[in-house]
């Protein structure tokens, strides 16, 4: 476990074990990558290549992501007042490679992201696996609902191999075990394909998307995640990223770090 900050004891906030929410869009994503994602594996180990599922996207697929994100898909676009537009973004340069994030729609993405949600790894930690209708029926709160978390893939060099969730930590029941502030945004994830996995692609895109959101939501100062305590890889990875770890913080389906990237000092981490 990485050593507390020494504002963690302010940080923490005891757990309402009486309560039957979970934290975030009712659940944290995987962590970063491949053996990083170990997440709430029972016997807390790492994935290895046998155990996931090399996914292989299709080039109708990758041409409507493509088109998604051109100026004739505008019409599609919905602006958020809580979060703003991801869509609308400038794509982050990495060093591996131009990073973007595309809103879901369902009826472009609804199979490449329940074919992730029932890969092994992935499904170990989300528990979402099954049908395309159980990612629909994850998936359709957020998109019906009032803008405080969007569902996103990451595109990296045309290519969607990511989920993320940008949600609104101060409003979602996660404020109910930490000092939340106004305005404090959450990230949820989950690499898609084993060959994205476990070479440092995870703690890039954690660094680049925090920045995305620091550089395009102005009113918001903190940056947060609550990976699973045990997942040590995972930690480690949000720390490489800039992140701070505050607190260990009990929520209603894990024990949790709190990690928060400031924009006070994104320069310096």
């Amino acid at each position: 476990m990485p050593p507390a900050d020494p504002s963690a004891e302010s940080d923490a906030v005891p757990a309402d074990h009486g309560s039957a929410e979970r934290s975030g869009p009712e659940r944290s994503g995987p962590e970063p990558s491949g053996p990083e994602r170990s997440g709430s594996r029972a016997d807390g180990g790492p994935f290895g290549a046998e155990d996931t599922l090399d996914l292989e996207l299709t080039e109708e697929l990758l041409a409507l992501i493509a088109e998604g994100r051109s100026a004739g898909a505008a019409r599609t676009r919905v602006t958020h007042e809580l979060l703003g537009d991801p869509g609308a973004w400038q794509p982050a340069t990495t060093a591996a490679g131009e990073f973007a994030l595309v809103p879901v729609r369902p009826e472009r993405d609804l199979a490449v992201v329940s074919r992730w949600m029932n890969d092994p790894a992935v499904a170990a930690f989300w528990e979402l696996a099954g049908p395309e209708s159980v990612t629909a029926d994850h998936l359709r709160p957020q998109l019906e609902g009032d803008g405080r978390s969007i569902p996103c893939l990451g595109v990296l060099d045309g290519t969607p191999m990511s989920y993320w969730e940008i949600y609104r930590a101060d409003l979602d029941p996660l404020a109910r075990y930490y000092p939340a502030r106004p305005h404090d945004t959450g990230l949820h994830l989950l690499i898609g394909g084993v060959n994205n996995r476990g070479r440092g692609v995870g703690t890039t895109l954690l660094r680049a998307v925090a920045d995305l959101v620091l550089d395009n939501l102005p009113r918001c100062g903190r940056v947060v995640a609550e990976p699973d305590l045990r997942n040590t890889p995972s930690v480690s990875a949000f720390l490489s990223a800039g992140f701070r770890f505050s607190a260990e913080v009990d929520l209603p389906d894990k024990h949790a770090a709190l990690m928060i990237r400031d924009r006070t000092y994104r320069a310096q981490l």
